[in-house]
């Protein structure tokens, strides 16, 4: 701690400092008092994370295929079949969820935009992120990127999913909520992400006093 404390003279907690964006831990000992190699977490880049890779493409493929098969298949207003609780209906959206904000187009885009940001910041946050919490951040840009594009190409959002009384959505609603409802399971279980390099540095002590 202390050559720690000389050559970085920052404000130190307990056992950790933050520097360039990487966790780096005080030197932990093992049993006979030796010091322990600092154990340092980097933050994992997103556009480089392969379950980001493949969840949000695949959404947004998903979503830009059914909403383009929608408008090519059937006319706005249009319901297969006429009757029933599970229908598709092709109709349009210029506002948020459930109708809310109808022909504020900018202000959405804007919304949309901020949203993918904060995204993105949250999961830089947990170094690195566990796979479910990859997963449900996947979920939401790829739903959040898919509806994006509608409002900027057309100005309104395509939806086809009719169940019951429940507004009309789309596939791309439907990830965002699914990656939702899974981000609250996960931070609600305390798995959102991997051991910390504390954790990380005590496991490594206990290997060490193991092998002796």
């Amino acid at each position: 701690r202390g050559w720690l404390a000389l050559t970085y003279p920052l404000a130190l907690d307990e056992g950790a400092c933050f520097l360039d964006e990487r966790i780096v831990e005080s030197p932990q000992r093992d049993s006979l008092g030796e010091p322990v190699a600092p154990v340092t977490t980097p933050r994992q880049r997103w556009y480089l994370d392969p379950a980001l890779l493949v969840t949000i493409p695949t959404v947004l493929a998903l979503d830009q295929l059914t909403k383009a098969l929608i408008r090519e298949a059937m006319e706005i207003g249009q319901s297969w079949p006429a009757d029933g609780f599970f229908r598709f209906t092709y109709g349009t959206n210029s506002g948020s969820a459930f109708g809310l904000f109808q022909n504020y187009t900018g202000l959405l885009i804007v919304a949309s935009a901020i949203a993918i940001g904060f995204l993105i910041f949250f999961y830089k946050t947990y170094s690195p992120p566990s796979a479910l919490l990859r997963l449900a951040i996947g979920l939401q840009l790829g739903g959040a990127v898919g509806n994006l594009v509608d409002r900027v190409r057309v100005g309104a959002v395509v939806d086809f999913i009719d169940v019951g009384p429940w507004p009309i959505f789309n596939l791309a609603d439907s990830a965002v909520v699914v990656g939702m409802a899974m981000l609250a399971a996960v931070l609600l279980t305390g798995k959102a992400g991997r051991a910390s390099g504390r954790e990380a540095a005590a496991g490594a002590v206990s290997r060490d006093d193991a092998s002796r």
